[in-house]
């Protein structure tokens, strides 16, 4: 039986196995070395509607999955995959909360949900009831045209951008701003929208 010094000599591509087969001490040490990528993977993403700690623990998913899942003929180095894995999670649960295809839409069209433009309107798609319909793209129409008087011209921009179903980052990258200024102009638009309700 190896001792935990004798773990910590060993590189990540041996001590995968043996994490793999169930060693927890093994596995604990793979995680340990690997927490620095998962924060560095993770600081330049944005979650809508959640916030850093969330990515972190998805990045941690994807860590977990690839102590699990690395297989030394198939792939390169257990850094590699791990990359890979954490990167592919974190993305996979930025997509996910930027679809928001299940919201209940009832007598409202949700800022948390952009799914659509004036023009096109897929996320309708899931509304059986026509009342809920005309409902819902009326409330959509008085946000656009709520917003021509409420808004600074750039968060009327972002508005816009959003309600089209960009993420921030595109937002960011469209309009050749931060991500951090994108998510602090959909809070304000989301407080002035409060207000005016």
């Amino acid at each position: 039986m190896m001792t935990r010094m004798d773990l910590d000599l060993l590189s990540d591509e041996d001590l995968q196995p043996l994490a793999a087969g169930g060693n927890r001490e093994a596995e604990e040490i793979l995680i340990e070395r690997n927490l620095r990528l998962v924060r560095i993977i993770a600081r330049p993403y944005f979650l809508a509607g959640g916030d850093h700690e969330d990515l972190l623990q998805e990045g941690m998913v994807g860590l977990v999955d690839a102590v699990r899942q690395y297989d030394a003929k198939r792939s390169s180095s257990f850094h590699t995959f791990a990359q890979w894995c954490i990167r592919n999670r974190i993305l996979n649960a930025i997509k996910a909360a930027s679809r928001r295809k299940h919201t209940p839409l009832n007598d409202y069209v949700p800022l948390e949900s952009p799914q659509f433009d004036e023009s096109q309107y897929p996320v309708f798609d899931t509304v059986r009831d026509p009342e809920e319909l005309i409902i819902a793209k009326e409330r959509l129409s008085e946000i656009i045209d709520a917003g021509s008087g409420l808004f600074s011209p750039l968060e009327h921009r972002v508005l816009e951008l959003y309600l089209e179903g960009q993420s921030c980052g595109e937002i960011a990258s469209r309009l050749g701003r931060t991500i951090k200024s994108v998510d602090n102009a959909i809070g304000r638009i989301r407080q002035k929208l409060s207000a005016a309700n």
